[in-house]
């Protein structure tokens, strides 16, 4: 919670200790918060947000970051849809696991059918739904063609929104001076849509 909430020092002292391997670190943290199903727990939006914060005031190179981590989504995804397609149907049989939990898995999988393809657009905006949508698409034979195009899609998107989002936001001296609350503020509108189901369910359950 420490490093999610103070993700801006952090990523400093990082920078400091590492310099430029900065940028592969942020490379893998995308790549496995989306490419691998047991890591749902890894920051997503806040990083992002953070990251285009610390490119506003220079600290990092934005032109570098942008495609960087748009490549990191998308094959992090093409990497958790092959991982559903190939063994994802073995894993779920034999998971007992606190992070590869099956009320994960079946609201991914109700979310994916509702949507259809576009759930892998969406996706990319939900915590948790992100990291499990391409392992249900895979397990559930998508066509890779159609997933590669919601993928490529989402990807742009969310990298784009939340890096100059805190690009342009984090320039502003009320949220440079504040961006610890400004994270919290990004988790909470993150977990919006979640909670809104979470009301949603419990509503149905009661009046049944």
């Amino acid at each position: 919670m420490d490093v999610v909430l103070h993700l801006d020092a952090h990523l400093l002292a990082i920078m400091q200790a590492y310099g430029m391997w900065i940028y592969v670190i942020l490379f893998l943290i995308i790549f496995c918060e989306t490419g691998l199903v047991v890591m749902p727990f890894l920051p997503g939006d806040s990083l992002l947000f953070v990251v285009g914060a610390l490119c506003g005031v220079g600290a990092l190179q934005i032109k570098l970051v942008l495609p960087l981590l748009m490549v990191a989504s998308f094959s992090g995804d093409s990497t958790n849809y092959w991982i559903g397609r190939l063994v994802g149907m073995r894993l779920v049989k034999r998971a007992n696991s606190s992070f590869l939990k099956h009320e994960y898995l079946e609201k991914t999988h109700a979310f994916y059918k509702k949507h259809g393809g576009k759930a892998i657009l969406f996706a990319r905006f939900l915590p948790i739904v992100r990291t499990f949508a391409p392992f249900v698409a895979g397990i559930g034979l998508m066509r890779y063609r159609l997933f590669m195009l919601f993928s490529a899609l989402g990807s742009i998107a969310w990298i784009s929104l939340f890096i100059m989002g805190g690009f342009f936001l984090g320039n502003i001296p009320v949220v440079k001076d504040n961006l610890t609350l400004m994270v919290i503020v990004v988790i909470s509108i993150s977990f919006l849509p979640a909670l809104r189901e979470f009301i949603r369910h419990r509503r149905v359950y009661n009046s049944a």
